[in-house]
């Protein structure tokens, strides 16, 4: 009876709180308006409580940096938070003209430091020194987290932004009545950035990938994974950008990715809270309608090629070890895409799913063991993938015979008409969870709006679910689970290296 108790809470909650949360109610509430600029302007009126939160989607990800230019996309979600011609300055026009020199000077020294042949060393100082000196000098007009602590100072909460492979996004709250400060703090941001400390943020993301992937096995496994698995695709490309690429693109660049990128037709700026779309939408329209329009970016991208063989990597390192394996699946447009899920349901959703069950509980050869689906992205084609960590006393490769023994049983057998309900179950319910913030309301809208030109397609997601059988689970993974469609990632436990030799590394 205590296992089935919560599977019978959730159906409760779904089913009597469902009704509440359908297209219909919120069309109702939901304003929606393309500027004349491109922008699209999506406003929920949700009057729960005096406050108000927003996401501003930017379609453009790490996919989308250029050849060379790694990590642009995420480095201009941190520049972002750098304040305008307005905020974050003492003097404009004299920082201006000293940012500038900042620029050409770092382009001469970079040309001197990038020659493959007779490059003059002491030249190469003298040009490096001209460089930092002209950042100090940018530096003494430049007012630090001016554009934070103004939306502090205000009530804002929870700042902050992200950068993906597939998109950027800006989000915050604030009290109902500051809904034209963020208008004009929001517009200006994305109507006249200024690249100021450029350099220095270019280190503070440099330190980051050394924390979260040059000295993380896992986020090492993950980049080596990744890019083993795209050969064509822009997913081969890391989002925080290759190392030697962090330490050569120029603000200049990032000038020219805003520019390219940040548009109004690429996009959506959603906005839920205590606000009336009939007060909302002209302020919204007075400051973000002053962004100039421009095309929509060309969005076309190199196809993956069909994968004929297993691709494997491995990592012999002192640190946990982690089996982790990855099949090519198509992307969110699919008709299957809601097959998918329902596969990273079943085979992961809780401790009654069928890898923590076989792996974890009956086995008892793994810690963890589950699967997922949108690695490392789902906006193009991407990846299913299955992991464990191995308990003492197994190896990564022990892992790999029961996972796709569990992979078989779905290729091979029905699931239950007990697995199926609770699925369904269970996605209406993550429906609603998600909905039950402001923030996490405007993100889920946002979202699929810029996915589907459509916001009600979230609603419809669950539909699709609903829809679901057995037939097509077996279908998707006989379809995508096979071998010469796999790639394999392994971290393996290595001895303490002799005191001569360098720590860890990959074979």
């Amino acid at each position: 009876m205590k296992r089935r108790f919560p599977a019978i809470l959730i159906t409760v909650f779904a089913v009597t709180l469902a009704a509440a949360q359908d297209i219909a109610s919120f069309e109702k509430r939901i304003t929606l308006k393309n500027l004349d600029n491109g922008l699209t302007v999506l406003v929920c009126e949700r009057p729960e409580a005096p406050v108000f939160s927003f996401y501003t989607h930017v379609d453009a990800g790490s996919a989308q940096d250029p050849l060379g230019k790694t990590g642009l996309a995420h480095m201009f979600e941190h520049m972002a938070f750098k304040g305008t011609d307005k905020i974050g300055t003492k003097d404009f026009a004299a920082e201006k003209v000293a940012l500038a020199k900042v620029e050409t000077a770092y382009a001469a020294y970079l040309e001197e430091r990038d020659k493959r042949i007779g490059r003059d060393e002491q030249k190469l100082k003298q040009l490096e020194a001209a460089w930092q000196s002209a950042v100090k000098d940018a530096n003494q007009y430049v007012i630090p987290n001016q554009f934070d602590e103004i939306l502090e100072r205000n009530g804002g909460e929870n700042i902050n932004a992200s950068t993906n492979e597939d998109e950027t996004n800006y989000f915050y709250s604030l009290p109902e009545n500051r809904l034209e400060l963020w208008a004009y703090l929001d517009s200006e941001r994305f109507m006249h950035p200024v690249m100021r400390e450029f350099y220095k943020e270019r280190n503070v993301v440099i330190e980051e990938r050394r924390m979260r992937t040059d000295s993380n096995p896992i986020g090492r496994l993950l980049e080596q994974f990744t890019t083993a698995a795209f050969q064509a695709s822009q997913y081969h490309r890391p989002t925080i950008g290759w190392m030697s690429d962090l330490n050569s693109f120029s603000a200049t660049d990032a000038q020219k990715f805003f520019d390219e990128y940040y548009v109004p037709s690429n996009m959506i700026v959603t906005v839920v809270g205590d606000v009336k779309a009939a007060d909302a939408m002209p302020i919204i329209e007075k400051y973000f309608g002053r962004i100039p329009s421009h095309a929509k970016p060309d969005d076309r991208t190199t196809t993956e090629p069909p994968q004929n063989s297993e691709r494997r990597v491995v990592l012999r390192e002192q640190s946990q070890p982690l089996y982790l394996e990855g099949y090519h699946r198509p992307d969110y447009r699919s008709p299957d895409d809601a097959v998918y899920d329902a596969i990273a349901d079943l085979m992961s959703e809780g401790r009654t799913s069928r890898l923590y069950r076989a792996l974890v509980r009956d086995q008892k050869i793994a810690s963890y063991s589950a699967g997922f689906t949108g690695l490392p992205g789902n906006k193009y084609p991407h990846l299913f993938a299955f992991y464990a960590f191995p308990l003492p006393g197994h190896k990564p490769d022990d892992m790999a015979g029961p996972i796709h023994a569990e992979i078989d049983k779905l290729k091979k057998e029905d699931i239950s008409d007990d697995e199926l309900k609770m699925i369904k179950t269970r996605a209406k319910a993550g429906l609603i969870r998600s909905l039950d913030s402001n923030s996490g309301l405007a993100f889920q809208l946002g979202i699929n709006q810029a996915r589907y030109d459509d916001w009600r397609e979230l609603f419809r997601q669950v539909d699709r679910i609903d829809k679901i059988t057995k037939a097509d689970i077996r279908r998707v993974a006989n379809q995508t689970f096979t071998a010469n469609n796999r790639t394999v990632g392994i971290i393996e436990t290595a001895g303490p290296p002799p005191a001569e030799a360098s720590q860890g590394g990959a074979q």
